[in-house]
């Protein structure tokens, strides 16, 4: 029986599939989850998919409908007229008979994706661009016929010494109505030198949206613009997954798709957003217009898929962006739907692959402020740097980390969702392994039902980190033939040595969940680009030793330092002056919110930094090289050499054994 690729996303997990199983079953062949409380009885109507159409590059997979078995029914019964255009299928009824791509929308998820992006502490006081003032005044008459506008400017003149010249043509249409309705007792909401919002009576608080949007999730701040506290938090994966894991796919589609790629994208994301700002406002009790300012960072790519910029030529050398400095646009011409004459602004660009999200981190953690010398790492989908001091100056690059710590690329890699393995510690006698799944409250040896999925980002470089340190594999990532363990065995697809991290009675999809050797060549890669992306950047500031390691993005606030560090993702540095600081980006994002010097400030400094184009930097393949190894071919750790020492030499050990 003939078997077809079959790949979900927004998971990442895929498979070859026989012909004319069902998508439901290859989901959960593939520890897939989708919603089916009907028992596949053809009632329920909940396991809803989306099937995506076209050629996908990156995945060499021709995907479409007619891949699947005809409509049935029950299918023309349950389905909306909608979803039929858009191309949703039920899975319990769709059989596979070609190549797919599929989409599984969040509320046919059975195991929701933990999105992990909390809200950091902000250091500086609330002074925002968007501001409001309570005023009063006296009503229009025969003695005193000044324009109501002019009416507005000099109460707030007079009452606060504010000055204001412009007024949106929004609130103009509606502005004369509501002064009269308020008795002139009104709260104005000014944007710089723009009336852009006239309530009755006194309005004590108001709220404003900072979004920090990653290449994988999108995380919304709804924060209160007088004391900069974060009243409201919501993310979701973005949309745009289905078009490709990183920024590369997703560039490839919009070039192979013109016109339609790019639009398909766009409306993703808008909608997304849309989505977190309904989410958001309802949470607290407050309308879409009460919104008037949203603050937003993302990488180059996101930036011109979000403005509906062609990205074409960020993907090619010398990548440049079509904008580099912060952008002000009209909600209303964006799409966003919040207060339309609300303003989005958009922080700067730092040059081809440094975006604006670098730029939220380079405000938030301030490296050119340091008395000591910092490497910021933002690890995500893409690995964004920033090394320098405040006597040294600020350099930054970006490295191409790939999926792999995200868990794609990984054979039984997955996202940070219920029944990933997050956390490995190998036991450096036996060499068994111990693990921590999302979900569970407790270490797996001491829990009855584990039912793990696949291993998340956290826990593959846990796991990579702890084969090193207990000899499982070398310094060249080799697995070793004499580890005493019968958890390395043969792939017998492959003939490759993988390790067996968790047997099949402890997982949820009826196999073994194995770490191989592909997947720790993956890492190497990612862990190596990281690697000699520090490495030149401290050639070119002219020092040779790091004071502190900051880890920065949500997935950084969930791995281990010493993993990290073990491995050789940084050069050396004391490992309690490695520390994780949560989403930096979102708080970058949420400091331009509330702070109109440190929205300057942003400006001003994503110009000053220097940016370092690695693939130009005429030893860079010998860095990378050199990088690849554990934790590096020739450069010493000298915090961590006592671990180092300890690790054992299997082979070396047989043979006195057996001598």
């Amino acid at each position: 029986m003939s078997e077809h690729t079959v790949i979900f996303q927004p998971s990442g997990r895929r498979g070859k599939i026989k012909e004319g199983e069902t998508l439901l079953e290859a989901a959960r062949s593939l520890g897939v989850e989708i919603e089916s409380i009907c028992g596949e009885k053809k009632t329920c109507g909940k396991c809803k998919v989306q099937v995506e159409e076209g050629f996908f590059e990156k995945y060499g997979v021709d995907s479409k409908m007619s891949n699947l078995t005809g409509w049935t029914p029950d299918e023309d019964r349950m389905l909306s007229s909608a979803e039929k255009e858009n191309k949703y299928r039920l899975s319990c009824l769709a059989h596979v008979q070609g190549e797919l791509l599929v989409f599984v929308p969040e509320e046919s998820r059975g195991g929701q994706q933990v999105v992990r992006k909390k809200a950091g502490k902000l250091k500086y006081k609330p002074d925002p661009a968007l501001e409001i003032f309570y005023i009063e005044m006296s009503a229009p008459s025969l003695h005193d016929p000044e324009d109501d506008f002019l009416r507005v400017a000099k109460a707030l003149k007079e009452k606060h010494g504010r000055e204001v010249g412009k007024i949106d043509i929004y609130c103009l249409k509606t502005m004369a109505d509501t002064l009269r309705k308020a008795k002139w007792k009104v709260t104005v909401f000014v944007w710089n030198d723009q009336v852009v919002r006239v309530v009755p009576g006194e309005v004590e608080k108001y709220y404003g949206i900072a979004v920090d949007i990653g290449t994988t999730t999108v995380a919304a701040y709804l924060t209160d613009m007088k004391t900069g506290r974060a009243v409201a938090v919501d993310s979701k994966m973005n949309p745009q997954v289905i078009y490709g894991e990183d920024v590369m796919s997703r560039i490839t589609y919009a070039m192979q798709n013109p016109g339609v790629g790019l639009e398909k994208m766009n409306a993703a994301i808008l909608k997304a957003l849309n989505e977190l700002i309904g989410s958001l406002v309802e949470e607290i009790g407050v309308t879409r217009d009460d919104i008037l300012e949203m603050t937003l960072v993302c990488n180059t790519a996101m930036h011109h898929i979000l403005l509906g910029l062609n990205p074409e030529h960020v993907g090619v050398a010398p990548f440049p962006t079509a904008m580099a400095p912060a952008m002000d646009i009209k909600a209303r011409d964006m799409g966003l739907d919040i207060n339309k004459s609300g303003n989005i602004h958009i922080l700067a660009n730092e040059a081809g692959f440094v975006g604006a999200d670098n730029c939220g981190v380079l405000i938030a953690e301030e490296p050119y402020n340091s008395e000591e010398t910092v490497l910021v790492i933002d690890i995500g989908t893409n690995g964004e740097l920033l090394c320098g001091s405040k006597k040294l100056g600020v350099v930054s690059c970006s490295v191409a980390t790939g999926p792999a710590l995200e868990g794609a690329q990984i054979k039984f890699g997955m996202r940070a969702a219920p029944g990933a393995i997050e956390k490995v510690e190998i036991d450096s006698e036996t060499l068994e392994p111990r693990y921590k799944v999302i979900g569970k409250t407790d270490w797996h040896t001491h829990i009855h039902e584990i039912d793990a999925k696949g291993i998340c980002g956290s826990g593959i470089i846990d796991v990579v980190a702890e084969l090193f340190r207990t000899g499982i594999i070398d310094r060249g990532g080799r697995f070793s033939k004499h580890a005493p363990t019968k958890r390395l065995v043969k792939d017998p697809d492959t003939g490759q040595m993988e390790y067996i991290l968790a047997y099949e009675p402890e997982t949820s999809i009826g196999k073994n969940i194995s770490i191989t050797q592909g997947d720790v060549r993956a890492i190497q890669l990612a862990k190596g680009s990281i690697y000699s992306g520090a490495v030149i950047m401290m050639k070119r500031l002219g020092i040779d030793k790091l004071d502190k390691v900051i880890l920065a993005g949500a997935f950084g606030s969930h791995l281990n330092q010493f993993s990290c560090m073990f491995m050789g993702m940084f050069p050396d540095v004391d490992i309690k002056n490695v520390y994780a600081v949560g989403n930096a980006a979102g708080d970058g994002a949420r400091l331009v919110l509330i702070n109109r010097d440190k929205r300057r400030e942003a400006d001003e400094m994503a110009r000053k930094v220097e940016y370092l184009e690695l693939t130009v930097y005429e030893n860079f393949e010998r860095v990378f090289m050199e990088a690849m190894q554990f934790p590096h071919m020739t450069d010493s750790f000298p915090s961590i050499q006592h671990v180092l020492d300890e690790i054992p030499n299997w082979k070396k050990i047989a043979k006195e054994k057996n001598a």
